[in-house]
């Protein structure tokens, strides 16, 4: 028995299409999140996260298949953008990692526990 196979074509540009992801916009301001974390040549050095509805999923997906613990450091890696390495470079104490984590979270209007990649609907 065969089986026929038909091609299946690129639709025209005027074609109807079921969903417009380029008309999506964040719910809420996607403000981002600027901490205190001094340094040993700034005491006042300020770093900025980018809000975490914002970021990139395709990383933070990849980084989920490797356990909590690279998912959230992969949170602060592409959040953090260029401060990561100020940030990485400087000793963190464990405690003021998940008081900063909670913040965040809090900050982007996530409950602890939820993922970056959960949706309130």
């Amino acid at each position: 028995m065969s089986t026929t196979r038909t091609a299946i074509s690129k639709p025209a540009d005027d074609d109807v299409f079921d969903f417009d992801l380029n008309a999506v916009e964040a719910e809420s301001e996607l403000r981002p999140f600027r901490f205190l974390w001094k340094s040993k040549t700034d005491p006042n050095r300020r770093l900025t996260m980018q809000h975490m509805e914002g970021l990139n999923m395709w990383p933070l997906l990849a980084a989920a298949d490797q356990g909590d613990v690279a998912a959230i450091m992969s949170v602060f890696r592409i959040a953090l953008g260029d401060d990561w390495k100020a940030f990485h470079e400087t000793p963190l104490p464990q405690y003021k990692m998940q008081a900063l984590f909670k913040a965040y979270q809090k900050h982007c209007g996530q409950k602890p526990g939820e993922s970056a990649a959960s949706s309130d609907s």
